[in-house]
Formats: C-alpha cells, structure tokens, sequence
C-alpha cells in the first residue's frame, strides 16, 4: 500500500513540475508575442488557463495523500483516541463521497457533453480537458481508502500534523 501511494504522490509530483513549466514557459512568451511582436498569441493563454486547472485539481489529490486539507481540529483534540479515530475516518469517508459524487460521476458527465464543443483557439474538443475531473475524482476515492485504512491500522497519525509539529515532535524526541 505504501508503495503505491508513493509511485502515485511521485507521478503527481512529476506531472505538476511539468504543468507548472510549461505554463511559466507559456505565459512567457504570451508576453512575448503580446508586447514585443505586437501579436499576441490566443492559444497559449487557453492552453495555459486548462493547465492551471490540471494542475489545481491533481494538486488537490496530492494535499489529500497527505490529509493536509485545511482543518479545525479543537473540539477533537480534547476528545478520547477512539472518537479522534471515528471523526478522522467519518472525515475521509466524507472526502471519498464528495470526490465519487461529485468529481466523478458529476466530472464524466460534464465530460461527455464537452466532448462536442472545441476550444476557441486551440481546436481540441473541452472535454479532453475536463478528463482530469474524474481523473482527480479516482485518485482522491484511491487516496482517501489508503488513509482509512492506514488511520483505522494505526500507520499514521489520527490528526495530520503540520510540518511544524512534526519538526517541534522530532526535536522534542531527539532532547529526551
């Protein structure tokens, strides 16, 4: 299980470098074409916005490898290990449904009817562009099954720790 969740956090981590690249790489000469050619180039400012949502939404996957959604967890640090474990896992389950329902299924559907209509500038149908809705959709139902049942085995932490808890807990570990 731990090596697929790192063969995947490691294609994600390639994917979004490469995504963030070529937008710089874009985005540079859109400004290229626009202020010193005086002819600004349409395609690579469609290309660069499905780039940002690519790169939005497969970022989002990764941030849910590492359960690092924002959270408020006051009420549930005072509570029994126990109830941390049910809320931890409740959480999950409510990311893993919202990705199935929403991401998903909602994300083939909007696909399917995009696939008729082309991009103004580039010629490619939209809903190959929309493919990464239920891309993100499975990947975030496969994440959120891993932190279940790495939460319900004890493999990680009922709460996510920030970086700077880890650090302060590792510093505190190497004192003692």
């Amino acid at each position: 299980m731990k090596q697929l969740r790192n063969t995947l956090t490691h294609i994600l981590n390639g994917l979004a470098g490469i995504s963030f690249l070529a937008m710089v790489i874009l985005t540079c000469w859109q400004v290229l074409t626009r202020y010193i050619l005086q002819n600004p180039s349409s395609w690579s400012e469609e290309l660069v916005s499905y780039l940002f949502a690519w790169m939005s939404l497969l970022g989002a996957s990764l941030i849910t490898s590492e359960r690092g959604h924002m959270n408020i967890p006051v009420i549930v640090e005072k509570m029994p290990e126990t109830l941390k474990k049910g809320f931890a896992v409740f959480a999950e389950v409510v990311a893993f449904v919202f990705s199935a329902v929403i991401l998903l299924y909602g994300g083939v559907q909007i696909t399917s009817l995009a696939m008729g209509q082309m991009t103004s500038s580039l010629g490619v149908a939209i809903g190959v562009f929309y493919i990464v809705l239920p891309l993100s959709g499975i990947l975030n139902m496969v994440y959120t099954a891993m932190n279940i049942y790495d939460i319900v085995k004890g493999n990680i932490p009922v709460l996510p720790t920030s970086e700077e808890d880890a650090l302060v807990e590792n510093l505190e570990k190497e004192e003692a």
